[in-house]
């Protein structure tokens, strides 16, 4: 390669050429889900690595929510990476409707002009008085929890309008999820909160220091029930039944008597978990914050902000506060600083009417897996679908996942891990079990889409009794445990790497016949093999056509490869089209794909990239092109065993065709 001459007279150049460029390891092991929890959250994907930091961040599960926590929880026994998003209820919109009569005013027609959405209950219905006769009574009809319909019950007397009524329906949705919080007597809040998370929290803190909110639990749910917080100045800490967490009493700050400042602008505040619903002891003292300021410049020695309500929103793991709690004196000006005095007796706070959410619907689940929509955002390789009761809520919920994947503007990099509805399998009779989830199994048909069979019986050991849980997450975690120990290209199926965790039992154990049926319908069996316990016995795709990609080590492969790959590509991105870039990338991804022929994913590949399919127009269209043809790998599915009798006096050689 000419590389002309650098230098007019003779010298010694040295150059370095890098041609150590490579692919990334890609991350092929993380999970994604959606449910209903206790605490933490909300709309925010978090990163759990273990079961303990699920119980950190989203407390222990209760019986509304042990599925949804052991879910995630079982996924965490093959892999340490798991993005949960926590969704509460929220009421939908609510239904409506109206009435018109005819002429004479005495035909009413009845038109549902929105269904709303949730409805747990019929709502009432209340239609405005008739200017003659008896009022006519009205009645709601749901279905999915949609207002469907509406019936109308005439009085004894007929009833008579002369213009069209007004229709209101009211009630039946049940109650919003909303934090628990607290307020001195003097104050009456105007308003019940929700706030959802840290960045919720930063938009809502002006309007609900309006309301006169003091103490908000950080997050929603009936758990923020059990805080009480307390409040306290030198004056009240002799008799204060938590001093002993402090080193000493508050008085007044360093900084506060810096600037000539004078009475008392330090304050303790102790988080208490007074029912101990939270950490199992009554009264125990959840966490303090020492000498804090009710002084808003306040600082501390090393110039950290010090103010009560920074410190407090800053740093406690269980509360906002809104307002401070107790007596605070007018400010006062000090050399041009404004500063604050605390004064009077500890204040404590106990917060209550925290709710906790009912059963999320398809609309709650949605809204949480729009999280994981972006792959420039977030990085999943897993969207594990929820176990859901009814098969029109499962196939909504599934289908619209199927669509965040592979639709348009679909994320394309990962897979969707389902179940069959759990109406479908679980209390089911064994013998109408297959015939209900192929019946019910109404997926898209797609490559980015794996469905099993089964629910798995497991122990939660947080409210003493056995549950079932969708399999999905157990059969993400094997996947996602194969790529660990082995690699994205094999098989997760058989007893080799498809072993369930922690499982006591199954909802119901198909026969082979039964497997059979399942795997044609693109289904793959979840059975108990004696001597081997609970195997996936699968490993298809929810794709139903001849093709490659009907195979889970084939799809993972190429969205192995597809990411990797194109994570490599952006070091060329803003580089000339020509013939050094090409051989650039050459010689990135050939490397990485001979290694995985050695590593018995691929058979064989050819990589072009040339000016076959770089043209001019490529070219001048600002863009580049390489075309990587791969035979991926096979996994077998059938095995066939010949076991030939021979005959006294015959060699094999002889009867080797035979067989």
């Amino acid at each position: 390669m000419a590389i002309g001459n650098p230098s007019v007279s003779p010298a010694v150049v040295t150059r370095e050429i890098d041609l150590t460029n490579g692919v990334p390891n890609a991350s092929s092991s993380t999970g994604a889900m959606v449910g209903n929890f206790r605490w933490g959250p909300v709309d925010q994907p978090i990163l759990v690595s273990n079961e303990g930091t699920l119980v950190s961040v989203f407390g222990n599960p209760s019986d509304e929510t042990s599925v949804d926590f052991h879910t995630a929880s079982y996924f965490l026994k093959y892999s340490n990476s798991l993005q949960v998003v926590r969704e509460v209820y929220e009421a939908g919109t609510e239904a409506t409707a109206t009435a018109a009569v005819d002429s004479d005013g005495l035909v009413l027609t009845l038109t549902v002009s929105e269904g709303g959405e949730d409805y747990v209950t019929a709502p009432a219905v209340t239609i405005t008085a008739a200017d003659s006769g008896d009022t006519p009574t009205l009645t709601a009809t749901i279905s999915g929890g949609a207002v469907t319909a509406l019936t109308v019950t005439p009085g004894a007397t007929p009833f008579l309008y002369n213009s069209n009524p007004t229709i209101t329906i009211s009630g039946g949705q049940g109650s919003d999820i909303v934090n628990a919080y607290g307020a001195d007597t003097a104050r009456t809040p105007t308003s019940i909160p929700l706030v959802k998370n840290d960045d919720n929290w930063d938009v809502q803190e002006s309007t609900l220091k309006a309301a006169s909110h003091e103490i908000i639990a950080r997050y929603p749910g009936a758990l923020g029930n059990s805080l009480k917080v307390e409040v306290c100045s030198d004056t009240g800490f002799a008799a204060w039944a938590f001093k002993g967490e402090f080193d000493a009493a508050p008085g007044l700050s360093p900084f506060a008597s810096n600037v000539g400042a004078t009475g008392t602008d330090e304050v303790h505040v102790a988080v208490i978990d007074e029912d101990g619903v939270i950490s199992g002891t009554k009264g125990k003292v959840l966490e303090t914050f020492a000498f804090v300021s009710v002084a808003t410049n306040a600082k501390t020695s090393n110039g950290t902000g010090n103010y009560i309500l920074d410190v407090i929103n800053r740093g406690s793991a269980f509360i906002h506060m809104a307002n401070i709690p107790g007596v605070v004196t007018p400010a006062q000006a000090v050399n041009g600083v404004v500063h604050a005095t605390f004064t009077g007796a500890a204040k404590a706070i106990s917060l209550t009417n925290g709710s906790d959410s009912r059963a999320l619907g398809t609309a709650q689940y949605i809204s949480g897996f729009d999280q994981f929509a972006d792959k420039d955002t977030t990085l999943v390789d897993f969207l594990i679908a929820p176990g859901m009761a009814l098969a029109a809520d499962q196939t909504t919920v599934v289908n619209d996942l199927v669509a965040k994947v592979q639709g348009t503007n679909g994320r394309k990099d990962c897979v969707v891990i389902a179940s069959p509805n759990r109406n479908s399998v679980v209390g089911v009779a064994k013998a109408n079990i297959n015939a209900a989830i192929i019946a019910n199994v109404s997926f898209t048909r797609s490559s980015y889409l794996v469905v099993d069979n089964n629910y798995l019986k497991v122990y939660d050991k947080f409210n003493d009794k056995y549950i079932y849980i969708p399999a999905a997450s157990s059969t993400a975690g094997i996947m996602a445990s194969t790529d660990l120990n082995a690699a994205a290209w094999y098989s997760p199926a058989g007893t080799r790497r498809g072993q369930y965790l922690g499982v006591t039992g199954l909802s119901y154990n198909a026969s082979k016949t039964e497997r059979d049926e399942l795997y044609k319908a693109g289904i793959n069996p979840v059975a108990n093999i004696p001597g081997n316990g609970v195997l996936l016995f699968g490993d298809k795709t929810h794709l139903n056509r001849p093709s490659a990609f009907d195979r889970i080590n084939v799809r993972r492969l190429f969205l192995l490869l597809e990411r990797s790959i194109a994570a490599a590509s952006q070091n060329i991105l803003f580089e000339f089209n020509d013939e050094f870039t090409r051989a650039e990338f050459l010689n990135i991804v050939e490397p990485v794909l001979r290694d995985i022929k050695g590593r018995r994913g691929i058979t064989d590949f050819s990589v072009i990239c040339d000016e076959t399919n770089n043209t001019g127009e490529i070219i001048d269209a600002n863009q580049f092109v390489a075309s990587m043809f791969i035979k991926p790998a096979r996994s077998i599915n059938f095995i066939t065993l010949n076991f030939v009798a021979v005959r006294s006096g015959v060699s094999f050689e002889e009867v080797v065709g035979a067989a």
